[in-house]
């Protein structure tokens, strides 16, 4: 009996389970035998033969509609990645596994072009696109499975935010997971109607100053007292982070790395930082409020996922199998207008990078024109006629004043 083999990498999402299940029920009602890799790639570096659980209809019937991975997760370092990738493929081997269907984001996709590679056709392998960040390119717009279900409790956490706000007369910032993009904060931002959204792919600049953003912020405070409002909330993509020197966030942050090597965004509490810069800009101007910080984040990702995410999945699951077992292998499978679709690992890999391609905002759509548009900050209408002159009597200043030290965030 041929064996497939079904294994997570990166950070959990919504959807995994429902995934694994239908990938499994599948593949038995064809006639193969499933095992699990419990824990990620990491058991696989070490040549640990027991990481394979084998699956069954039973084990996996009713774990769909549950958030988290009955199969677990991890990461690794890349020094280890590239030390051990010998071990992994022999462990493979020795598991007797002759087709292989990976899930996850940009880390696993590259682990799952790499292991193709090297088995030369004893494996055929696909990869299920998993990621709440949403930065995988998928055709038509798609989003990757988990999105919609941390888009939607992402949005009940802001909704009961914006109200202590209103009811507490203060502002939160509030930071939410996405280390290269802003299509969580975005999707989030939009469908609750925060005050404003700051995300990464706004700033076409390599890097920015915490300054610009602490001046778009203070900017959008002011705006908000100037229309007799005295509360908010801001999301802020915690990619913003990766645009920061590292050096100047080094003073205000102890920089942790994860497996992989890479700094844990979701460490940085850059919610806190901006608060630090604003509230001293403010009070510098004669304005006393407060400011409270949280990361938003974890509590998405091993959510249980919504009814879209639980259908998304099954589909995605039943067609890596039938992807596989028609001979297909070294493609990433998505749904596009009710048709299964793969995507060759060769059209989503960067050869002069070697890296991922990443999915950005386009912040020259109509999507994000639609949630700027709705943003409570400062525009370059703002400083003109009385809109200038209400602004700038909120903190006292002359217009031309006013204009001289915020004018610069609107470009």
């Amino acid at each position: 009996m041929e064996t497939v083999g079904i294994i997570v990498g990166g950070g959990p999402a919504p959807g995994i389970n429902g995934t694994i299940s239908a990938a499994t029920i599948e593949a038995i009602n064809q006639g193969k035998k499933v095992v699990g890799i419990k824990g990620g790639f990491k058991p696989l570096f070490d040549g640990n033969l027991s990481c394979a659980m084998p699956l069954t209809v039973d084990d996996v019937s009713r774990i769909h509609t549950k958030g988290g991975s009955i199969l677990r997760t991890s990461r690794e370092h890349a020094e280890r990645v590239k030390e051990k990738f010998p071990v992994l493929m022999d462990t493979l081997k020795k598991l007797g596994i002759k087709y292989l269907i990976t899930i996850g984001g940009d880390g696993t996709l590259f682990m799952a072009n790499w292991i193709e590679r090297e088995a030369r056709g004893d494996i055929n392998v696909v990869h299920v696109p998993k990621t709440i960040d949403n930065d995988l390119p998928l055709p038509g717009g798609a989003s990757t499975f988990g999105y919609e279900t941390a888009r939607h409790w992402g949005v009940e956490i802001v909704k009961n935010i914006m109200e202590d706000a209103r009811v507490s007369a203060r502002w939160y910032f509030l930071t939410i997971m996405g280390r290269y993009t802003g299509h969580l904060a975005l999707g989030v931002g939009k469908a609750a109607g925060a005050t404003l959204t700051i995300i990464p792919e706004e700033f076409p600049e390599e890097k920015i100053s915490f300054k610009k953003v602490a001046d778009i912020l203070t900017g959008a405070i002011i705006k908000r007292l100037s229309m007799g409002r005295d509360h908010g909330v801001v999301i802020m993509a915690e990619g913003l982070s990766e645009k920061f020197d590292p050096e100047e966030l080094s003073h205000y942050e102890q920089l942790e790395k994860d497996e992989t090597g890479r700094v844990r965004l979701s460490e940085i509490q850059l919610g806190r930082i901006m608060k630090n810069f604003v509230k001293k800009s403010l009070e510098d101007m004669g304005i006393k409020l407060t400011i409270v910080d949280k990361n938003i984040g974890y509590e998405l990702r091993s959510a249980d996922p919504i009814p879209y995410d639980i259908e998304y999945t099954r589909n995605l699951g039943y067609g890596a199998v039938r992807y596989l077992l028609r001979g297909g292998t070294g493609a990433m499978i998505t749904f596009e207008e009710g048709h299964l679709r793969p995507i060759p690992f060769v059209e989503l890999i960067d050869y002069r990078t070697g890296k991922v391609k990443i999915r950005k905002v386009d912040i020259t759509s109509e999507n994000y024109e639609v949630g700027r548009k709705y943003m409570i900050r400062l525009e370059r209408e703002d400083f003109e006629g009385e809109r200038l002159k209400a602004l700038a009597s909120v903190v006292k200043m002359s217009e031309k004043e006013f204009r001289e030290k915020f004018f610069y965030v609107t470009t």
